[in-house]
Order: C-alpha cells, then structure tokens, then sequence
C-alpha cells in the first residue's frame, strides 16, 4: 500500500470512528470503527504455538502428526486463524445462521495476515497463491442460506491478498446428509463423489477456504477433487479449526 493510500485509509477510518462509531460486537464496549475492542480482541482463543503444518492440529514439535503419516489428506497444508472455541465459535454462528454478514470481512482480514504469515515464511515450497476456491455449497443448501458463508470470506481474503477467486471452477454435485454424529468414516462415505471441477488446474497453487474444518473430511474430499484435476499445491485457509481429542 502505497503512503497515500495508507493515509487516505488512516482518514477514512478516523471518520467513520466520529461519524459512525460502533459498539463491540462481543462486550458492547465502544468500540470506535472496529467490530471488537481491543480487551475482546486480545481475548480470542489462539491456535497452539506448535502445529501439524499439514492439518493445524496440535503436535509437539510442530513436525507432521501421526494422523497425517498415516492417511496424508489431499491438501498440503491448512492455516487456521483461530480454534473453534468460545467465542469464535458463537461469531461463527451468527455469520451463517443469523445473517450477520459484516462478519464476513473481519473473517477475511484475520485469515488474511495469517496467509501472509504462511507465503513469508521459511519453510521450502512456499509459493504464491494463483486462485482462491471457496469450498462450494451444493445449490439447495445455497437456496436456504441465501449465500455461501466460504465465499462472503473469500471477497475480503481476494482484496487482501490480491488473489482472484475462481468461484466456478468447483461445484458441489450432492446434496449429502448432515455430517454431525458421524464418524471419520462415515463422514469420508458420505462425501463420495460429492464434487466436480471443470478446469484443468495443472501448476496451480490453490487456495481453499472455508469457515470452520472438523475431522478435515469435506475439505478433504474437496481437495482430492482438485488434485485430480492437476492442481500441485493445495492450501487450506479455514478461520476456524476445531481440535480433535
């Protein structure tokens, strides 16, 4: 961002913070143009400091998990922003459920400086994302919500990371049952076939993005879809990651 535009940024927030200020979503303490105050925002549950790099779930020296040696997922990598815990977990709800859809933004820029985090840092194979692909709601499921949660976080993560999305390449051809009470298995059974992709994806480096990953099942099975279709890197970039026991 260039100084202009930085102040031009630095204005217009300071005008919106005397015009329009807001209360804290989480604590209703004023909040000035932010969607939490500070005290809320240095409250949020964090990630464990060591992670698997290839799931996010914990590992003690940060190495590949025995999960992920055992069955690799299809995804290279996945970045959370935040553990699926209080109260991420009730913004979350509100986001999809409770059509709060400015969240979506706020959403997009956490998971956004996390991806920065990612591209500048050392590990080998790190590369530029080449397109973002939200993970795709199957069309009844898109008629009853009214909008695909994946995609209203992709806009904002597209503006920060000057990634364009490709919302069309992967689709959801089944409308599968719930995936809450089943298990691993089961979930992976149910999710057989469940997407299509009409690109070829040769070379890409893609990123994925959905709201929150369980046992990795969807994602993963997206994911596979991806590969076969040529794509040589795929990242996933969830807000939130619940931790398995």
């Amino acid at each position: 961002m260039s100084i202009l535009a930085e102040k031009l940024e630095g204005f217009r927030n300071a005008l919106i913070n005397a015009v329009l200020p807001q209360d804290c979503l989480l604590c209703a303490s004023p909040s000035g143009s932010e969607l939490l105050c500070a005290d809320c925002l240095a409250d949020l549950p964090q990630l464990p400091v060591t992670c698997c790099p290839r799931c996010a779930l914990p590992s003690p020296l940060g190495e590949i998990c025995g999960r992920c040696q055992r069955h690799p997922p299809a995804f290279d990598a996945l970045i959370a922003a935040f553990p699926y815990a209080f109260p991420i977990d009730r913004m979350i709800q509100r986001f999809k459920y409770g059509q709060q859809l400015a969240l979506a933004g706020w959403f997009g820029r956490q998971l956004a400086a996390c991806c920065n985090r990612y591209i500048q840092s050392p590990t080998p194979a790190q590369q530029m994302f080449d397109l973002i692909i939200p993970m795709p709601l199957h069309k009844n499921r898109l008629a009853e919500r009214g909008f695909n949660q994946a995609m209203e976080i992709s806009r904002q993560l597209s503006h920060d990371l000057a990634v364009p999305i490709a919302n069309h390449i992967c689709t959801r051809t089944r409308d599968t049952a719930p995936q809450e009470g089943l298990s691993l298995k089961e979930r992976r059974r149910n999710l057989k076939a469940a997407f299509a992709c009409n690109t070829d994806l040769r070379g890409k480096h893609v990123l994925l993005v959905d709201d929150v990953v369980t046992t990795g099942a969807s994602i993963g099975e997206c994911a596979r879809t991806l590969r076969l279709h040529g794509a040589a890197h795929i990242t996933v970039a969830t807000v939130a990651r619940t931790l398995l026991d």
